[in-house]
């Protein structure tokens, strides 16, 4: 007599493999697992830039004013019908760029190539891991007050709370993606 496996052990092997599978997939979760890990690099990208432009100001150097001369400059990395600012005026004089350029024309108006001892902080400036309408990074600064601030949203539901408990001026949060809802640091999160 052979030994060997029926058929209809075979398909009860393979059904609960595919349990087993469906089981890991949702406990995991690898659509919340990727935004998590996009959050993360947005908190680390803010942490290295806050530290930077604490830096570049601590040298007694300041952030670049608007062209206008008003002592506010206001960007944003895309061109989003969304306004990261307190003043929806600021978001009408903001500069849309997604230059990554140290000098004071990037997407962050702080020219880190001016600080003492000739090495800027940075290489490059950072933009969003997806960089779309709804997930982009902005920056305020005041040249006259040597203020900023960096806003940007956070989509996992392991950070999203960041948004509505980070002290700023954007934190009025249900959806987590409308108008009033941001992560913000910065000296002045009132920009």
């Amino acid at each position: 007599m052979k030994k060997g496996f029926t058929l209809l052990e075979l398909l009860i092997v393979i059904g609960i493999i595919a349990i087993l599978a469906s089981v890991v997939a949702l406990v995991l979760n690898p659509a919340e697992l990727l935004r998590q890990a996009r959050d993360g690099q947005r908190i680390s990208d803010f942490d290295t830039l806050r530290t930077a432009i604490n830096y570049h100001l601590s040298t007694g150097a300041t952030p670049n004013t608007n062209v206008g001369g008003t002592g506010l400059a206001y960007r944003i990395t895309v061109a989003t019908a969304n306004c990261p600012f307190a003043s929806s005026s600021a978001c009408t004089a903001a500069t849309f760029t997604s230059s990554t350029a140290i000098g004071g024309t990037g997407w962050v108006n702080v020219n880190f190539t001016d600080v003492g001892g000739g090495t800027s902080p940075l290489t490059i400036l950072p933009i969003d891991p997806t960089n779309s309408t709804t997930y982009y990074y902005s920056y305020a600064g005041d040249g006259s007050a040597n203020v900023f601030k960096l806003t940007s949203r956070l989509e996992s539901n392991k950070y999203r709370g960041k948004m509505a408990t980070d002290g700023g001026t954007q934190n009025t949060c249900s959806t987590y993606i409308e108008n009033t809802c941001y992560y913000e640091v910065g000296t002045s999160l009132t920009l």
